[in-house]
């Protein structure tokens, strides 16, 4: 049976939505300029979807997992060596882990909604992550074949309010960081097949251009392996499990001076062999309820 290379999840012209296999025009490896994707039919998280070769055309690129396909999302904190250092934290032990609600997903080319709870205080930060999407059940499995039970990756922001994150929410990260649409992902899943060693890539965030963060996956502390062993220590992980991984140094609150996101402004994560996210911050306009 034909498995996905590029798994991407995307509006045809017919307005319906579909998942399907990205297909590349020659010379281009960033899914984000897909035009086109052969449809796939079955529950994409079973053994049993088909790669069918029926050719539809790309109108929108989604998040690559379906609300109802997606599971928990856990998100590493401190998990690049550069990062801590600019933190001036340790180097942790062990993986600092933090969740995020399903909701804060969204798309590749999605804004990402700034609520008016959070507009008050600077504070707002871009984090480029590599995500690892989970396959099949994985509960106490070793390091050495902890990537056997990896679905794919994708690139991903870990949107952050920094006086949420540390100050106002008592350190609660998960506050900070999980309110609706901060965690955009894609824009494909890409099969390990095409990235057999997640730890050689180049990893990379622009702000209106302008490159803020540059590293490689090489820097981080916990492997890809490592953390998906960890994390299934006494915890089954699932089939739709979201993992991010960690940001590299580079972050606007490790800056000298510290530089935060503004309505408007376009940031764009990238990472070798997947591509690219483009999203724009966009201040909402409602009243908050506070």
């Amino acid at each position: 049976m034909s498995r996905f290379s590029r798994l991407i999840r995307f509006i045809a012209a017919d307005g319906k939505t579909y998942y399907g296999d990205a297909i590349l025009p020659t010379g281009i490896s960033d899914v984000s300029r897909v035009t086109k994707a052969r449809v796939i039919e079955g529950g994409i998280l079973s053994q049993g979807y088909k790669v069918t070769d029926q050719v539809l055309n790309v109108n929108k690129l989604l998040a690559p997992l379906a609300f109802k396909d997606a599971k928990t999302v856990r998100c590493l904190g401190l998990n690049y060596a550069q990062h801590a250092k600019e933190s001036n934290m340790d180097i942790p032990k062990f993986p600092v882990l933090f969740y995020k609600p399903i909701t804060s997903l969204s798309g590749p080319s999605d804004p990402i909604p700034i609520p008016k709870v959070a507009q008050g205080e600077p504070g707002l930060d871009y984090e480029c992550e590599l995500v690892v999407i989970i396959g099949k059940e994985a509960r106490d499995v070793p390091e050495s074949s902890a990537l056997d039970y990896v679905l794919g990756y994708c690139a991903g922001n870990d949107m952050s309010h920094r006086d949420w994150q540390l100050k106002k929410g008592g350190g609660q990260w998960s506050l900070g960081k999980g309110f609706d649409g901060w965690a955009p992902i894609g824009p494909a899943i890409i099969s390990p097949s095409i990235i057999p060693d997640p730890q050689k890539l180049r990893i990379s965030t622009k702000v209106n251009g302008r490159t803020v963060q540059d590293s490689s996956t090489a820097d981080m502390i916990f492997s890809v392996a490592k953390t998906v062993s960890f994390l299934s220590q006494g915890t089954t992980l699932l089939p739709g499990d979201i993992l991010f991984t960690g940001t590299p140094q580079g972050v606007g609150m490790g800056r000298k001076p510290q530089y935060w996101l503004k309505d408007g402004d376009i940031v764009e994560v990238g990472i070798e062999g997947i591509g690219s996210i483009t999203n724009k911050v966009t201040f909402e306009r409602t009243k908050a309820h506070l």
